[in-house]
């Protein structure tokens, strides 16, 4: 089939390679979102889905709005059959959704209809989900509610941060996508409702959602430094700055700290939860690079009785 990818972020990629080694699909073009500013200079940079398309000279549309005439026409004169989609990042018009023949079929990082929205992986680890997934389905005008395809589950391992997981659920899902293509080409998939049950949402996660609230037990700290990490990364105030807490791992014979609060010894450093104690591995002081907990608490020399916790911050 011709096919017009649609996709933004690093974690688009290996399902546009995917579909770039299959011999039974061609694409044509692929749709990304608009150069964003990044780094120190704030210099306009193309999206990795985008790189990647020019490194095999496949044409790259990057519409301001997926509404505008111009790409509408363009999309028009492709002629795609489908559009596969994977994290592009703009919600498409019914304009859009009606010139492929077979619609567009987004890759969506969850077991559908479990954790429809924007961040699916990070609300499953943060939800304590044991299995995950990602599920292929048809786009309609709502939220992530399209008929389902196909779907490919994954094990949460107890480390898995969300960055961990997205990147092996990229992978799974890629293939995923290339059969997905396959069977709608040779008509062998029929895409099925999804369950009116069991629907739950997952809006980003905002930097107020990561803010770790240390009266909470171990468990929903470890949680949430997990779903939290890479982005938007999990925090905590320290005398008037934001401490992000990059790895964490919970130590239950530890019980005689109250919630957030500091004790270091000489390789470590703990913190107090609603349960037991975490230990904090690795920290992100405000305007530095990551370091050691154990390091960082030697160079803020903490005090007896100090604590993490509050929303005052510079």
């Amino acid at each position: 089939m011709k096919l017009v990818f649609a996709g933004t972020p690093e974690v688009a990629v290996p399902a546009l390679d995917a579909l770039i080694a299959s011999d039974r699909h061609e694409v044509a073009a692929v749709v990304t979102r608009p150069d964003a500013p990044a780094g120190r200079g704030r210099r306009l940079v193309a999206s990795p889905v985008a790189r990647r398309a020019e490194e095999e000279g496949i044409e790259v549309l990057k519409p301001a709005r997926p509404r505008d005439e111009d790409f509408l026409a363009r999309l028009r004169e492709i002629a795609p059959d489908c559009c596969p989609v994977v994290a592009y990042g703009a919600l498409l018009p019914k304009a859009a959704l009606d010139i492929p023949a077979h619609g567009w079929v987004n890759l969506h990082f969850s077991l559908l209809p479990a954790w429809r929205g924007a961040a699916p992986v990070q609300h499953a680890i943060m939800a304590g989900d044991e299995v995950t997934g990602a599920s292929t389905f048809l786009i309609e005008e709502g939220l992530d509610s399209g008929p389902v395809y196909g779907v490919v589950t994954e094990q949460v391992r107890p480390t898995d941060t969300s960055g961990d997981l997205l990147t092996r659920l990229a992978f799974a899902g890629a293939g995923l996508l290339v059969a997905t293509m396959d069977g709608i080409q040779d008509a062998t998939l029929e895409a099925v409702p999804q369950p009116a049950d069991g629907v739950t949402l997952a809006p980003k996660i905002t930097v107020e959602d990561a803010h770790i609230d240390w009266t909470a037990p171990a468990l929903r700290v470890d949680r949430v430094v997990r779903g939290c990490t890479p982005a938007p990364g999990a925090w905590s105030a320290f005398r008037g700055e934001r401490l992000k807490v990059v790895q964490a791992a919970p130590v239950p014979d530890r019980t005689d700290l109250a919630p957030g609060e500091l004790s270091a010894a000489k390789n470590n450093v703990y913190v107090g939860t609603g349960s037991h104690a975490v230990e904090l591995l690795w920290v992100q002081p405000q305007g530095k690079k990551p370091m050691r907990g154990a390091d960082w608490a030697r160079g803020v020399r903490i005090t007896a009785g100090e604590k993490l916790g509050g929303t005052d911050v510079g």
